[in-house]
């Protein structure tokens, strides 16, 4: 515990403050609250195991008893309003640790079960004439990237001018109604996109047809709302002034766009089709109407069916055959991919907003 007094004296003089005028600040030492939380924890512990060891009893506990610990030491040394800060404080860190329980459970789960397969085998075999053992998941890898490529290639350039329109051209009752119906599309399930794109190609191909471009553009339906706000976003942080400045010099609306607007606002375009990817590539509802599965690889999105990551670990998940556990961790194997490929959309999201934003300084 530290005290630290600040005396008053009479203002022009040197004399001492009057008895009982000493003002006296106390704090608690730095890792005191920590301590005192986990003394808390602990007792919440002990009376869990005493009464029946039950996990989330035990959490609440050690919640309840931690936060009223630092609280009654911190109002004793501290005062009222220093107390109900630290409280806050107890209350905020345990609500962040427990939703970090699920992400930390998920990320090592799909970690120890999804090594046993991750081999060379796995990135360069598909599943043609594979029964047990073995086998790989490179046709669904390039079915994956494939469709997920097509998708970006749909859905880009409309989100985008969609999003250029609704924030540079978009008045009145159309730019209300377009933004309408981008929330709504929002907010579909993704199994009425993939029976959107299913039902639209039955109509010309007849029913039973399984196509990647279908999946493709099951998919862009769901990834076109997300570029178009994401987009919009962005493009109204880029200051009004630098388009003033392009008008004042003759520069036409259209070119403004193009060598002003643009500009400034590319590394935040650019993330937010990144995310947008990220956000789709994990689909398999859509996937598993329009594209289905084969055990074989095919590039040719337009040609049959093709195999994609998710609907890949669904199947061996879902129908693992005999003996089941070496199709149980190919499946585990294919999810540790496409966390890493989600992942690895995420950095590529970050480095080119970091890197590629414009630069202010002089």
């Amino acid at each position: 515990m530290t005290v630290t007094g600040t005396q008053s004296a009479t203002p022009g003089t040197d004399a001492p403050p009057p008895h009982g005028l000493v003002r006296q600040h106390r704090s608690l030492p730095r890792l005191a609250p920590a301590g005192l939380f986990g003394l808390g924890a602990v007792a919440g512990i002990l009376i869990s195991l005493l009464t029946g060891f039950n996990p989330v009893l035990a959490v609440v506990y050690t919640v309840v008893l931690g936060t009223l610990a630092v609280y009654v030491v911190a109002r004793s040394v501290e005062g009222t309003r220093k107390a109900f800060d630290r409280f806050v404080t107890c209350i905020v860190t345990s609500a962040f640790a427990l939703a970090m329980v699920p992400l930390v459970s998920l990320v090592w789960t799909v970690l120890s079960r999804g090594l046993k397969r991750l081999d060379g085998e796995f990135f360069n075999s598909s599943m043609l004439g594979i029964v047990g053992e073995g086998g790989g998941a490179y046709h669904a890898i390039l079915g994956t990237l494939i469709i997920t490529g097509l998708t970006a290639v749909i859905s880009v350039p409309i989100g985008l001018l969609t999003a250029i329109y609704l924030v540079e051209y978009g008045t009145g009752r159309l730019k209300k109604a377009i933004t309408f119906l981008v929330d709504v599309m929002t907010g579909i399930p993704s199994i009425v996109a993939g029976l959107f794109a299913f039902a639209l190609f039955a109509i010309f191909f007849g029913p039973g047809i399984r196509l990647g471009i279908m999946g493709a553009v099951a998919l862009s339906v769901l990834m076109i709302p997300v570029v178009v706000r994401s987009s919009e976003e962005v493009l109204k942080l880029v200051p009004n002034e630098l388009r003033e400045a392009a008008y004042a010099l003759g520069v036409p609306k259209w070119r403004t766009i193009i060598k002003v607007v643009i500009p400034t606002a590319i590394a935040g375009l650019a993330t937010a089709v990144t995310l947008a990817v990220a956000r789709v590539i994990g689909e398999t509802a859509p996937l598993l109407i329009t594209v289905g599965i084969i055990n074989g690889t095919n590039v040719d999105p337009f040609d049959g069916r093709m195999a994609t990551l998710p609907v890949f670990a669904y199947y061996q998940l879902t129908q693992p055959g005999f003996p089941p556990e070496y199709a149980i961790d190919r499946a585990w194997t294919a999810a540790l991919v496409l966390i890493a490929l989600v992942m690895a959309l995420n950095i590529a999201a970050r480095l080119i907003s970091r890197f590629f934003a414009p630069k202010t300084g002089r």
